[in-house]
């Protein structure tokens, strides 16, 4: 399952990996462009030009994208993030290029009409309403927030009512053209792929891509902050972070490791004293996002009213010991569970294509994977237990939503770590 790498003059970079036991591949483009790249005025409209490219072209309408592509079993779709935006798809060998050219029709000619841009912006402050209404997803929207207080990279992906209705036609293809540049961009396919076609394929469908290099947004900084949003509901909605690191960063595995011995499954600390012990909650976990520059560590945990004010102390306790020890014998069993989900994503081809271009956009290289498992192998106790002592001692994030009255504010948990709440 060999990689192989082309460039166009543009800047574009393509890159497939074949596997030839499959009868289907996996295909898309995906942009070094998210909701961290928008402007003042521009809160959501990444995530607005998403679901605007699937609304007609120069040459086929709405329906006539998702008539062609499931015409042939296939299935096509798009998602933002905070750093990139992907379009993919998913087809039979014989139909890749229909995928592709589709895709690029629909990033390169898109015609933006406004009638279909009120239709969509009624569709995403419905899906603005959603979200609001869901407190597992609000309290991530606000823990964000107070990370990166005043930042894009703190804002919802999904921007707000306000913002999302000020968006024209012409500011989606302003955007567009600021950003979808062949340097920031990567065709990816695995699967049932032909590296050759599917060059002269792209060379000929995105010939007219601009080579000059898209802005880079500005540097995040990382503050950290509290946000409770205090509603009559069933249960508490928790999230207790600090500042993590970067995807480059040398540390990059040992936070994931990290992560997973405090709570990332039945056998971690967090769920075992937490919830099997003491019965606190019914969900709890930790996690570690990492971006292109900083990263968060966090906590998020569901509880009923009467257990708030008890679960968060019991939390911190956990992340306190942490600092003070790691055992060998949880850093194996979280070392194989991330090279095992590491090396079941290559079984994919639709993850496979996704982390290939992700790497690629992050890393300007693909890495093979014998270099991933080769790094997680050497990371050891001391090592984590040491980065523990770091991320802990920093400033926390504290968010909530639901009835938590009661629960410890931030300049308890950071007097618990022995240091002084900022912010």
């Amino acid at each position: 399952m060999s990689v192989r790498i082309s460039t166009l003059p543009s800047g574009l970079r393509i890159v497939t990996q074949e596997m030839a036991h499959l009868e289907s591949a996996a295909i898309g483009v995906w942009i070094g462009a998210g909701s961290r790249s928008e402007r003042d005025d521009e809160h959501g409209l990444s995530h607005l030009l998403e679901h605007m490219a699937f609304k007609g072209t120069k040459t086929r309408s709405a329906a006539d994208i998702a008539e062609e592509i499931e015409s042939v079993g296939g299935e096509v779709n798009a998602a933002t993030s905070v750093e990139t935006t992907s379009y993919y798809a998913r087809v039979l060998k014989a139909d890749v290029p229909l995928a592709l050219d589709i895709l690029s029709d629909i990033l390169r000619n898109s015609v933006f009409d406004p009638e279909e841009l009120e239709r969509e912006q009624h569709v995403i402050l419905q899906e603005i309403g959603a979200a609001l209404d869901a407190p597992e997803d609000r309290v991530y929207d606000i823990f964000a927030e107070a990370a990166f207080p005043a930042q894009p990279i703190g804002l919802n992906i999904l921007g707000t009512a306000e913002t999302v209705k000020a968006v024209a036609s012409p500011m989606l293809g302003a955007y567009l053209d600021r950003h979808y540049r062949g340097p920031a961009m990567v065709v990816a396919a695995a699967g049932a792929v032909d590296h050759d076609a599917l060059v002269e394929l792209a060379t000929r469908s995105l010939a007219d891509l601009p080579g000059e290099a898209a802005p880079s947004p500005a540097s995040a900084t990382y503050e950290g902050g509290e946000v409770r949003e205090e509603r009559d509901l069933q249960e508490s909605q928790i999230m207790l972070g600090f500042q993590g690191v970067p995807y480059g960063h040398e540390d990059f595995y040992t936070a994931q490791i990290l992560s997973s011995i405090i709570g990332g499954g039945m056998s971690s600390r967090l769920f075992q004293e937490v919830r099997e012990k003491r019965g606190l909650c019914y969900s709890i976990y930790a996690f570690h996002w990492s971006f292109s520059d900083t990263g968060v560590f966090g906590v998020h945990a569901a509880t009923g009213p009467e257990d708030v004010q008890r679960l968060m102390p019991v939390v911190v306790d956990e992340l306190v010991r942490a600092t003070e020890g790691i055992t060998d014998k949880e850093v194996l069993r979280s070392r194989a569970q991330l090279r095992a989900g590491l090396l079941m994503t290559l079984e994919s081809p639709a993850a496979r294509a996704g982390q290939l271009a992700r790497q690629f956009l992050l890393f300007g290289r693909i890495i093979p994977p014998e270099e991933l498992v080769a790094r997680i192998e050497t990371i050891d106790a001391e090592q984590v237990r040491a980065l523990a002592e770091r991320l802990f001692s920093g400033a926390p994030t504290v968010a909530s939503v639901g009835p938590v009255k009661g629960m410890i504010d931030r300049d308890h948990i950071a007097a618990r770590f022995g240091v002084r709440a900022r912010g």
